[in-house]
């Protein structure tokens, strides 16, 4: 690190700047796994007949794997494969029937579009919704009572599916680009299609029924995320304890902060620029550069303008308080060359200043 981006990283830790989670950036993968409810079913004939069976379900788990991209100003496009499970607690066509048992599965893939709110808080809500394609598989879904016939679904159908998705990411500030999630989804999807197949008490198969089943669940899923190509923050320059000698060194940089989209003076930068102008007949300085930067909310061509401004008006003021004006330099970059490097959009406190320099 050359000893001017030292400086500047020095002067930017020492403010007291509040931890921000900066939008998700490039691709990332996700995992996360926990509960599903599978909701009560209702099994009826596909042709229409009026005997319905209703099902419900144990208490089950699930798991979603994603990749996703995330386009730096909140919103997030991610391609999701998915897995739940539920065993069967009870059938009951008007009394509950006997002899239940078996599990039902649903697994597939979606397309999910996302959105996070980044609200310069330590944690990240968001909302999505995703269409695709799951299969629902009913593996030994039966009934049999004692010396009666036993009716059994063993069978998969795939159909077309949509879900629901809020959720909240807590960014890990050790590991850039880290999260842990908490989420609830809501996946259903057209009714599957089976065969429900009836036997004797001899185990003769004596018909076979199309049925529909429904398919709605809902989960609570914990997982982490992790965005590659994540901005790693600059490590903090150990800072000198006072020192009780006689000759202390004067520093030579100055960063002199603005607020959003203003190009006037803060108290405390009116501050900054009189330290500055006093050191530079101490250090006996030749030449003042005066450099003006601005973040990446904006378009390139008003931050050029208005980085110009920032310089301006620090040159003023340092002529105000006696530096020759012909012994400063005055540049403009714009958003060209950040302090912390961000996604076009993004408003950065450290991008919007002026760096004195004295040579």
């Amino acid at each position: 690190m050359s000893l001017k981006k030292a400086l500047l990283a020095a002067t930017v830790m020492a403010l007291p700047l509040a931890a921000q989670a900066q939008p998700v950036s490039g691709v990332y993968l996700g995992a996360g796994a926990g509960y599903n409810y599978l909701q009560e079913a209702d099994i009826s004939a596909s042709s229409g007949g009026s005997g319905k069976t209703s099902a419900e379900f144990e208490h089950g788990f699930g798991g979603v794997l994603s990749v996703g991209y995330g386009f730096g100003n909140g919103l997030r496009a991610e391609l999701e494969g998915n897995y739940r499970q539920n065993d069967v607690d009870s059938l009951k066509s008007g009394a509950s029937l006997p002899g239940v048992g078996g599990t039902v599965r649903t697994y597939g893939a979606m397309v999910n579009a996302l959105y996070d709110f980044n609200l310069g808080l330590p944690v990240v809500p968001y909302v999505g919704a995703g269409v695709g394609y799951v299969w629902s598989d009913y593996d030994t879904v039966r009934t049999r009572g004692a010396g009666r016939s036993s009716v059994t679904i063993d069978d998969t159908d795939g159909q077309f599916a949509f879900q629901g998705i809020v959720g909240a990411a807590f960014p890990i500030a050790a590991v850039p680009g880290l999260a842990v999630t908490a989420e609830y989804r809501f996946l259903g999807s057209l009714d599957p299609e089976f065969t429900a197949v009836t036997r004797n008490t001899a185990g003769t198969v004596t018909a076979r029924t199309k049925v529909d089943s429904e398919n709605y669940n809902h989960s609570v899923f914990l997982g982490l995320r992790y965005a590659f190509g994540a901005p790693v923050p600059p490590a903090p320059v150990p800072v000198a304890a006072p020192s009780v000698a006689p000759v202390v060194p004067l520093a030579r940089t100055y960063l002199v902060f603005f607020d959003f989209d203003r190009a006037d003076l803060t108290d405390r930068a009116r501050q900054i620029v009189a330290e500055a102008a006093q050191n530079s007949s101490r250090v006996q300085a030749t030449r003042i550069e005066v450099a003006g930067h601005a973040d990446r909310s904006g378009s390139p061509q008003y931050n050029q303008r208005l980085s110009q401004r920032r310089a301006d008006a620090v040159a003023a003021e340092l002529v105000r308080l006696g530096v020759a004006r012909n012994a400063i330099t005055v540049q403009a970059f714009g958003e060209s060359r950040p302090l912390v490097p961000t996604a076009d959009g993004v408003r950065e406190p450290q991008n919007r200043r002026v760096e004195i320099v004295l040579r």
